[in-house]
């Protein structure tokens, strides 16, 4: 699904797209505090250990080196090697949560420093940008230049995919954008930066069943982790979305180039 998205869908995609578990937690030092204990926390023990793992530059990087938005049909978030295709808290992170891994933050008033430190052209901070202002457009997130917070995300563009962690995790963390495959279409770093914000992707809702097929038979073996719901997960009551910008395109992680997802009702 070709995701040339326009700017109402990421309205109801910061909305619709969560499948996230949260566990309120409030101490006496109050809701500024940087201990994420005081934050609502984002409980991804269901994925454990399977977030964690290294950039893969010898086959998530050539392939989606070898991506065109023109002509493929699917997205090239999905073609990583990652948990899900681009979820990835990398190795070198683990110090900064002290083995923790299985739970992350809120950013503290929805307001996310950041810092561009990869080598990209005038036209890719073009849409790097363009993104950052849609969220600033139909939004109260707030992404803000990094001036020596702790937390924040570094934005790069190594040759190994899309790829990004799941909430605050700590400290610097990155969200990879190789180039030119990461920025051909918008919907791409929407979608990663998504998922530095705490959201999750759409067809991992514990309704999906209701709304979508999962096409086991066409999904290569090694991504069948990677269409697993989890069993608890908060909407607000916001209906399920084909067109979220969180969610897999219909053939993600096929063999055959036969659908993976079928949709029960539409598909947008």
């Amino acid at each position: 699904m070709h995701r040339f998205i326009l700017f109402s869908v990421l309205v109801q995609a910061l909305v619709q797209a969560v499948p996230l578990i949260f566990h309120k937690e409030t101490t006496k030092y109050g809701i500024d505090d940087p201990d994420p204990r005081s934050k609502d926390i984002i409980d991804l023990s269901f994925y454990g250990n399977s977030l964690l793992g290294k950039p893969d530059q010898e086959l998530t990087g050539a392939l989606v080196g070898n991506f065109s938005a023109d002509t493929d049909d699917v997205n090239p978030e999905e073609l990583g090697s990652y948990l899900e295709g681009d979820m990835l808290v990398p190795e070198t992170a683990i110090t900064m949560k002290n083995g923790l891994i299985t739970q992350t933050s809120r950013w503290p008033g929805g307001v996310v420093p950041y810092r561009i430190r990869g080598t990209f052209n005038a036209l890719e901070l073009a849409v790097i940008q363009d993104a950052i202002d849609e969220y600033h457009r139909r939004t109260c997130i707030r992404f803000v230049p990094h001036k020596g917070e702790r937390d924040y995300i570094s934005i790069i563009n190594d040759s190994s995919g899309c790829w990004s962690a799941v909430g605050r995790v700590g400290g610097q963390q990155k969200i990879n954008l190789q180039t030119p495959g990461c920025l051909g279409r918008p919907g791409t770093v929407l979608h990663e930066l998504m998922h530095a914000l705490g959201f999750l992707h759409e067809q991992s809702r514990k309704e999906r069943d209701d709304y979508v097929a999962i096409q086991y038979m066409n999904i290569r073996w090694r991504a069948l982790r990677n269409f697993r719901k989890v069993d608890n997960t908060e909407a607000f009551g916001v209906p399920y979305d084909y067109g979220s910008v969180m969610h897999y395109s219909k053939r993600a992680f096929s063999f055959n180039g036969q659908p993976t997802i079928v949709a029960k009702v539409s598909w947008a």
